[in-house]
């Protein structure tokens, strides 16, 4: 059995979460309200008019639309290793298939918002990292511990016993565990080429997986990816730097590691705590975030959830760098788009701005305001642009990019504003969105043109 924390109990940490001082604020819920004018106004740095578009909505409920269904599903990757997972979708057979991937501390429960409503015309997966969220062990991975005073009054916790259990032997939850999960899922649940979309931490495995594994990947879409992931050596790529820490995250945990967790954990699993990073990582703070609370609360209260959050911090670092993965699949030709929200606290636009620099010709959104969590705080306008993307690809050029008129005429300008408009629980909300193409197309545009005239011009030539 799975164990459940008490879910219900009243979340009093986000009293006055709306009354924080913040660049994004409104008094209720139904309200989403973008920043000053002088913020819209560097959002179009170039002076240019923007262009208001008109985009859908989530399914509305409340007026009989009804979003596709979600399913909660469990797939044993191996023995004990039992991966949680949710679909939508099931009925679109010849629909491309989605799949996407949390940040750190959360789980497919983040994009409900996308099961619902791409899972009308898509066939769409969400899972769960092993080592969070509802993929958490459902037994010890040690045997009980012998040791006094260590877990006097936290029996309940997990992974700290002397001894540990076979099934878990070399079990260490990193970025090399979780690209591998994502290739046997890949294979074996979805069993096609996928597009990869990941948030956070989950957008680096997103394109770790699509570096090691591009014939898996029909393309890769990145939400404030973050570009860096451990703090240790990986001893495939470093063995005699990794030689020097005596422990990388393996079960169970050293007597001074157990200490640190339990003081950590502490900490960090407090309400109020988990009430600040909300705060932190969502821009609108009008945003009712009390079913994504409830979600990482239950699963702090997990008894595997500590030694799994200490498993997660000390292991080492993938084979393959962020840059190194992203420099790989651009060398793999793997199709990338980046969206990145604009007010992200911990991933900031530089990070995405240096992406783009990387792989020029990849689509670049920055949303305003939104934050490090895009696909709930402005679900639909995700949900557009992924839509449009992937229908770009499908086409192979046929239909345009996302918020670009005219293709031949569009793809001359680095610099595109527009701001999106959509309704939410029948009141019209409306963000900002920056687009910028490859720094290369005039150039490209200019030479092609440039090459065409000569080669009539040759041709008449006596």
């Amino acid at each position: 059995n799975v164990y459940h924390g008490k879910g219900s109990r009243p979340f009093k940490a986000l009293e006055g979460f709306n009354n924080v001082d913040s660049k994004v604020l409104s008094g209720n819920y139904n309200g989403y309200v973008i920043g000053s004018e002088d913020e819209m106004g560097r959002m179009s740095e170039t002076g240019e008019s923007v262009t208001k578009v008109l985009i859908p909505g989530l399914p509305d409920e409340s007026n009989g639309e009804c979003g596709a269904r979600i399913s909660s599903c469990f797939w044993q990757w191996k023995p004990k290793f039992n991966v949680h997972y949710e679909k939508s979708g099931a009925e679109n057979v010849n629909s491309p298939p989605l799949l996407f991937l949390p940040g750190f501390g959360v789980g497919s429960f983040h994009y409900e918002n996308q099961l619902k409503d791409l899972g009308r015309e898509y066939r769409v997966w969400a899972i769960d990292f092993l080592g969070q969220g509802m993929s958490l062990p459902f037994e010890d991975p040690t045997s009980p511990s012998r040791e006094e005073g260590i877990t006097e009054g936290k029996d309940f916790l997990w992974g700290f016993g002397d001894k540990t259990e076979p099934w878990a032997n070399g079990l260490v939850y990193s970025m090399d565990l979780w690209r591998d999960q994502v290739r046997h899922f890949v294979e074996e649940v979805i069993g096609e080429p996928v597009y990869i979309v990941g948030n956070s931490l989950g957008g680096f495995v997103a394109l770790y997986f699509a570096a090691c594994n591009p014939q898996l990947v029909k393309g890769v879409t990145l939400l404030n990816a973050t570009p860096f992931w451990g703090f240790f050596p990986n001893p495939m790529k470093s063995p005699r730097l990794a030689r020097i820490f005596s422990w990388s995250g393996t079960f169970p945990l050293p007597a001074n590691v157990r200490k640190l967790t339990e003081f950590v954990w502490q900490k960090i699993s407090d309400p109020e705590s988990i009430a600040d990073v909300l705060r932190q990582v969502y821009a609108d703070h009008s945003i009712n975030v009390d079913k994504v609370f409830s979600h990482i609360l239950e699963t702090t209260q997990h008894p595997a959830a500590a030694a799994s959050f200490a498993s997660i911090m000390f292991a080492p670092q993938g084979e393959l760098s962020f840059r190194e993965a992203l420099s790989r699949c651009h060398m793999n030709n793997v199709p990338i788009c980046l969206m990145y929200g604009k007010e992200d606290p911990w991933v900031k636009p530089v990070w995405g701005r240096q992406v783009k620099k990387q792989v020029p010709e990849a689509p670049y959104y920055e949303i305003s305001p939104a934050g490090h969590c895009p696909h709930d705080e402005v679900p639909e306008v995700v949900n557009y642009l992924l839509r449009g993307w992937i229908k770009n690809l499908e086409s192979e050029g046929a239909v345009g990019l996302p918020l670009l008129d005219d293709m031949e005429m569009e793809s001359i300008r680095n610099n595109i504003t527009r701001d999106l408009e959509f309704v939410r629980e029948g009141s019209k909300k409306s963000v900002m969105v920056r687009f910028l193409g490859s720094k290369f197309s005039l150039w490209n545009l200019i030479k092609s043109s440039l090459k065409s005239r000569f080669g009539k011009l040759e041709t008449k030539s006596p």
